[in-house]
């Protein structure tokens, strides 16, 4: 698991969240409730590309900090590995 800080900014038209440590992974919504189970998919969806195209994951940096943010709080990224196999049949 790696644990990464999460920003919120509250404005006119919602909120606005996003990954200090992890860039691009932003979102915005009505409420604050949304934006977190928006940016939690979001921080997966980044993950999932940087893997599938063999970039590391950027490092999550505990002192991330943001002076406008209205609320600063951690957010984990827990991954799971699997394999998939597929037997072709050979001809006879």
């Amino acid at each position: 698991m790696l644990t990464y800080k999460a920003i919120y900014r509250f404005n006119d038209g919602g909120v606005h969240g996003e990954v200090l440590d992890f860039p691009g992974t932003i979102t915005c919504a009505a409420d604050l409730a949304e934006a977190r189970r928006l940016l939690a998919s979001a921080l997966v969806d980044m993950a999932e590309t940087s893997l599938a195209l063999g970039e590391p994951l950027p490092r999550p940096d505990p002192s991330a900090s943001d002076s406008s943010a209205d609320i600063e709080e951690p957010i984990h990224l827990l991954l799971t590995a699997a394999s998939h196999v597929v037997t072709i049949a050979q001809p006879a």
